[in-house]
């Protein structure tokens, strides 16, 4: 066997074929969500609530807590994030993109530091803190949890803590041995990136008009 290919992939000879094929389905339909939400479309949602309800399966199996509930809640924020998106300000607009308020940046502080928390909790129910893996899991929960409200909210500044949770997210999942979810983040990385200058552009736009 090619060994650069072994170094990718060798870990999923022990992995049942639907899973391996699930895994592959749920991260097409992730990469679909993060395209659609740079693209500023509603389409985010639901190709997000297919992937993320893929994955909860996948994780709560393979026994990854600290990962399912992340996806867990990305499922719930997405209902959340298709009522806000669709809902109709006034006559005729749907909620625009905008920068965070300083009250939203409070609720943000306090989403973060509460997930912390959350996890510290349930991690310490299920003895799950064997490694390092432990706490890094618990810093980018927190920092996907904030991410994926500020989006529901159709904030710009989301973009920023997905930059910085996927980049983490990259090797971690390429330790876990998850190989094509972690090249979803490295491609969900840059797409987050012209996600961001691509909402800065709108909204920019939308001050000039306004």
């Amino acid at each position: 066997m090619n060994p650069i290919f072994d170094f990718f992939f060798g870990q999923y000879g022990d992995y049942e074929t639907m899973d391996i094929v699930l895994e592959i389905v749920a991260v097409i339909f992730g990469f679909l969500s993060v395209w659609f939400s740079k693209q500023n479309n509603v389409f985010v949602f639901p190709t997000g609530m297919i992937s993320t309800i893929i994955f909860v399966y996948l994780l709560l199996k393979w026994g990854l807590l600290g990962d399912m509930m992340i996806n867990a809640y990305y499922f719930i924020m997405s209902v959340y994030g298709w009522y806000i998106w669709t809902r109709k300000v006034d006559s005729t607009h749907v909620t625009p993109i905008s920068r965070t308020s300083f009250n939203e940046k409070r609720i943000s502080i306090a989403i973060f530091f509460s997930t912390l928390l959350f996890v510290y909790v349930v991690y310490n129910s299920f003895d799950k803190w064997t490694s390092w893996v432990a706490y890094v899991d618990t810093i980018t929960t927190a920092i996907f949890f904030v991410g994926m409200w500020l989006m529901a909210k159709r904030k710009i500044e989301n973009w920023i803590f997905w930059i910085v949770g996927d980049v983490i997210s990259v090797p971690l999942y390429f330790y876990k041995g998850f190989t094509f979810t972690s090249l979803q983040y490295l491609g969900f990385t840059f797409i987050a990136i012209f996600g961001y200058l691509a909402w800065k552009k709108n909204l920019n736009n939308n001050l000039q008009t306004a």
